[in-house]
């Protein structure tokens, strides 16, 4: 493929500012690490929403949902939709609490909440389990991804001649070698400004991504004739275009009427048990990882609060359409290619003319180095944070903190590297870890509202299903979908066991931990007795109607969209009243839960 000069100059010029955020910014990230991680708490609502979209938008987002259409319709992305609830969840239960615990890392929260040496443990464990192993794992998925778009855009890129490379006995492809070059360019702007400059870097990385694909969408609907042409060149499959699939005893695919038919286990497993019990990056149930990295960066609770909404809302409402009329423009411009998501890059690759082509590409970059970046900089907090700090060296100054974990995020992204070589496909990775981290969401979850969980609750949460989980895949080869369950069910039976055959968290830890974060609830009626002083939250049943609400808000704004995208306004219009109707409740309830008075 040839690009054209405007090309080159687009994409250098992206690279360009994106660095040049990270040299602006790199003085202030190294007064510590609380402004290296966190940015000093001073992040906007706005800012930090962006960024948690931008993390969650990779280079094989687009990819991933172009198969989900080419396999199961519009009504396949219920396959991550259904986060919604939990992202929700977060939203309106979670965001204040993780504000308010002032705490860097979702990892040290076990050191506020949990006490002795299991407590020690656990913390140093969930920083090599979450921040090493499964982070390693996502950036290599992403990886990959990547060294997909490049062998479509590219197929004869080679350098100094060679398409093969060979590193400490590893064969790396120039493609991957390309990659790693890409990652290479996003630790030494990340390692220079930190959080600040990453989450910034992310709200420009999310426009030019999120730009570049309403263009790609616009091009692709005028290729195929405006959407009525695609409508009637899809007419054979009709119930592709269906938002919600039919509920039955047939497993998910096309059934021999054309309807598109989810088994009830899966719609069980999927819209009543994943959202809440599994934990997966970007979704984790009551918050998590570099989501609740950016709610303990923001100004304060409010901030914390508008910045969740603000992502689940861009999450799910705004982002999908344009891939997924890209994907159904697909089904139409390449109708045998065997591989549906690199079908998504081809139409760049053959509808972009010169400048936009450079355009399209410094998106995708844009998408995939937000992601990188988050990642690197969220497994390393943990890494230092959680790890080194603690166990290695706790005596140094902050700079000397802030030196390592720039080290660190180099070293971080070289490990995932390593792991890309040594994965030809990983399209089920996401499967392996919402299965292998099925029955931890609960305790997740329940750790703020009841004095009950200890460490030991959440060891064994984490451990349980990896005991189960072989013999449920290996033989009796079950789907995931039934496996989920089980071990859901088994890992819940196992925690709950551990908890009440272990001792509770010390007593004074517990009324240090209600003192700081003061959640309130029936849950925790036996510390807050011990403290009159103590107000706790209270308004759960607002919390609650607020969450339905949200839900309401989001799901109806994404229809709202389809439906004035394929000319049925009729039904838009009422859609969007419903969910503006939603948000005015949310806002009401809000105000009379005193969320205004909200500052830390």
């Amino acid at each position: 493929m040839h690009l054209n000069l405007i090309d080159w100059i687009i994409i250098f010029a992206y690279l360009a500012i994106s660095l040049g955020i990270g040299i602006y910014l790199t003085k202030r990230a190294g007064r510590s690490t609380g402004d290296f991680f966190l940015s000093g708490r001073k992040l906007p609502w706005y800012i930090a929403g962006t960024s948690m979209v931008a993390t969650t938008f990779a280079a094989d987002t687009p990819l991933a949902v172009t198969e989900l259409v080419a396999q199961n319709g519009i009504a396949g992305n219920w396959l991550w939709w259904n986060m919604l609830l939990g992202g929700m969840l977060t939203v309106f239960f979670f965001a204040r609490l993780w504000r308010r615990a002032h705490i860097v890392t979702d990892a040290e929260f076990v050191d506020i909440r949990y006490s002795g040496k299991p407590a020690r443990f656990l913390r140093g464990f969930r920083a090599v389990y979450i921040g090493v192993f499964m982070n390693a794992v996502v950036m290599a998925w992403v990886n990959l991804a990547m060294v997909k778009i490049l062998k479509v855009m590219f197929p004869e890129l080679a350098f100094f001649g060679h398409s093969e490379f060979e590193l400490m006995g590893i064969s790396i492809s120039s493609h991957l070698l390309a990659v790693g070059l890409l990652m290479a360019f996003v630790a030494v702007y990340s390692s220079l400004s930190g959080l600040m400059g990453v989450s910034i870097t992310d709200t420009f990385q999310f426009i030019m991504a999120m730009g570049g694909s309403i263009i790609l969408a616009v091009f692709a609907v005028k290729q195929v004739g405006g959407t009525e042409a695609l409508k009637a060149q899809l007419a054979s499959t009709p119930w592709v275009f269906d938002f919600f699939p039919t509920v039955g005893e047939q497993s998910t695919g096309e059934s021999a009427t054309g309807i598109l038919k989810m088994s009830v286990v899966a719609f069980v497993a999927y819209l009543g048990v994943q959202w809440w019990a599994s934990w997966y990056p970007g979704a984790e149930p009551g918050g998590g990882g570099y989501v609740a990295q950016r709610m303990m960066s923001a100004k304060d609770e409010k901030h914390s609060l508008l910045a969740t909404l603000w992502f689940q809302v861009a999450h799910y409402a705004v982002r999908p359409w344009p891939w997924i009329l890209v994907a159904l423009c697909a089904l139409v411009l390449y109708p045998h290619e065997a591989d549906k998501g690199a079908t998504y890059v081809m139409m760049i690759r053959d509808l972009m003319p010169a400048g936009l082509l450079g355009l399209l590409l410094a998106a995708f970059l844009a998408a995939y180095m937000s992601t990188i970046a988050s990642q690197t900089v969220w497994g390393t907090s943990y890494i230092v944070n959680d790890l080194f700090r603690p166990f290695i060296n706790k005596k140094a100054n902050e700079k000397y903190y802030v030196k390592v974990s720039r080290i660190t995020t180099f070293l971080l992204m070289l490990v995932s590297l390593i792991i890309t070589t040594q994965f030809d496909k990983i399209s089920d990775a996401w499967k392996f870890i919402l299965a292998c981290s099925g029955g931890i969401g609960l305790v997740l979850i329940l750790r703020w509202f009841w004095w009950r969980i200890n460490a030991w609750s959440e060891l064994a949460a984490m451990l349980a299903p990896y005991f189960i989980y072989p013999v449920l895949y290996y033989k009796f080869k079950l789907n995931f979908e039934t496996s989920l369950i089980y071990i859901v069910v088994w890992s819940t039976l196992v925690w709950l066991a551990v908890t009440f055959l272990t001792k509770p968290t010390n007593n004074e830890k517990l009324k240090s931990f209600y003192s700081k974060v003061h959640p309130g609830g029936w849950g925790w009626k036996k510390i807050a007795t011990q403290l009159p002083h103590i107000k706790g939250d209270s308004g759960y049943g607002r919390l609650f109607a607020n969450w339905l609400l949200g839900c309401l808000l989001v799901m109806l704004s994404l229809f709202g969209t389809g439906k004035i995208i394929f000319g049925e306004h009729t039904e838009a219009l009422f859609y969007f009243v419903l969910a503006l109707v939603s948000a005015w409740l949310i806002y009401r309830n809000l105000k009379k839960t005193g969320w205004k008075k909200i500052v830390n």
